[in-house]
């Protein structure tokens, strides 16, 4: 059994109820805020509402940001079964989410970010979904950074053809040559810096600036890489 599938929430091993705090807080922003777009995922979307990227590209355009830290995708799948995409009338959700399931094998997180998929496709049948790739991750090069490669591949051959959603490649110029991931980059060799988010989500910004000017969007649109 593919524990991708499987929407659980996260344990509570803190004991200070924070992860289902942070999912109420969600809840109440989709009753008492309208957004155009929302980000929904793990650390990387979290981690980006905190940069100047979010602040300049993103803000401007209605954007909610339901990231939490560490979250897998049994634990994003739990959400949106649970309410967070409910109440909400966006024109695109952006899912990013299974860096941390280096756990499970490429293709369980590629079945897991489809079964994601779907379920957003039943709750809102003609939203756009933008699905930025998964970015690498570890100063030098590393077993858990094939694995996400191996994914993204996995996930890209799934999701061509797939109407309104759309692919974007945000992992590329993050690798040098020699292997290593710049700490000007990802300044914990796995979240962004502010450079770092920029050279990522850029590409996200034009796709979104493509989807929400023109009513009904293109199939064939494709971001710049």
């Amino acid at each position: 059994m593919n524990k991708c599938k499987v929407p659980v929430p996260v344990d509570d091993g803190d004991g200070d109820h924070r992860w289902i705090s942070i999912h109420n807080r969600f809840l109440s922003e989709t009753r008492e805020k309208d957004a155009d777009v929302i980000f929904i995922g793990d650390s990387i979307v979290q981690a980006l509402q905190h940069t100047d990227t979010w602040n300049e590209l993103f803000a401007p355009l209605h954007c909610l940001n339901f990231g939490i830290h560490r979250d897998r995708i049994e634990n994003v799948l739990w959400r949106i079964e649970n309410g967070e995409l409910d109440n909400v009338k966006p024109k695109v959700i952006v899912l990013h989410v299974g860096t941390n399931n280096h756990t499970n094998t490429p293709e369980e997180i590629k079945d897991g970010i489809v079964e994601i998929l779907h379920v957003i496709r039943e709750k809102h049948p003609d939203v756009y979904i933008v699905v930025p790739t998964l970015l690498p991750r570890g100063q030098y090069p590393n077993p858990v950074r094939e694995k996400i490669q191996r994914a993204n591949e996995l996930l890209k051959s799934n999701v061509d053809g797939l109407p309104k959603v759309e692919l974007v490649p945000i992992d590329k110029g993050f690798v040098q040559p020699d292997g290593t991931i710049s700490h000007h980059d990802m300044h914990d060799y796995l979240l962004l810096t502010n450079a770092g988010s920029r050279k990522a989500f850029e590409p996200v910004h034009e796709l979104l600036l493509q989807l929400l000017s023109e009513g009904e969007p293109e199939k064939d649109l494709t971001p710049s890489e």
